[in-house]
């Protein structure tokens, strides 16, 4: 496995794991009746990292 496909794999990795943390803090926040907009903008923070680390793994993959 050369070195760009194990950065790809870590990449896309990260990507999955932010998103689920993003999707997961977003549920959580949502079912306690907390009044914060704080845990909404680190959801929506995390879901937009997870994106953008997704298609930068799939655009690195697409340049292999």
């Amino acid at each position: 496995m050369d070195l760009r496909s194990r950065r790809v794999d870590t990449v896309r990795r990260l990507g999955t794991v932010s998103l689920g943390a993003g999707f997961i803090t977003c549920l959580l926040t949502n079912s306690a009746d907390h009044g914060g907009l704080r845990p909404q903008i680190l959801a929506a923070f995390l879901i937009l990292t997870g994106i953008g680390l997704r298609i930068e793994a799939a655009i690195l993959e697409r340049m292999r």
